[in-house]
């Protein structure tokens, strides 16, 4: 079981930086596949960015790529979000989630590939 809990989103102006982290509780992070995904109101959850069990691998959704850089600490159990550049597009409840730890060398872009979520935080954007 994985339990994760997101932090860092608020209000930001268009051109502003934030830092999304996801910390997990339980034994198979290290081994898990972590994504981060969005809803916009109105909007269907849409894939950002994902990053692989060892971090060797990272993907993003071509609406963030260049602006947005996915990491992880498995020591801390933590994942992160570092978002820049910011523009009212992105504003949404934002998601962490982790697949099944099966230790996968590729991350999928699909939420149904992935088991456990957080409850999101808030970004907005001003303009």
């Amino acid at each position: 079981q994985v339990q994760l809990v997101e932090s860092g989103g608020g209000l930001v102006q268009a051109g502003g930086s934030l830092r999304l982290s996801c910390a997990a509780s339980g034994r198979t992070f290290s081994r898990s596949v972590m994504g981060w995904f969005r809803q916009a109101p109105g909007k269907e959850r849409e894939f950002v960015s994902a990053i692989t069990w060892n971090g060797r691998g990272t993907y993003y959704a071509d609406s963030v790529k260049g602006r947005l850089t996915i990491s992880r600490d498995n020591t801390k159990n933590t994942v992160y979000l570092q978002m820049n550049n910011l523009n009212p597009e992105d504003t949404a409840v934002y998601y962490c989630a982790a697949d099944a730890a099966g230790g996968s060398s590729c991350a999928s872009t699909n939420s149904g590939a992935y088991e456990y979520w957080g409850q999101g935080t808030q970004v907005t954007v001003s303009s």
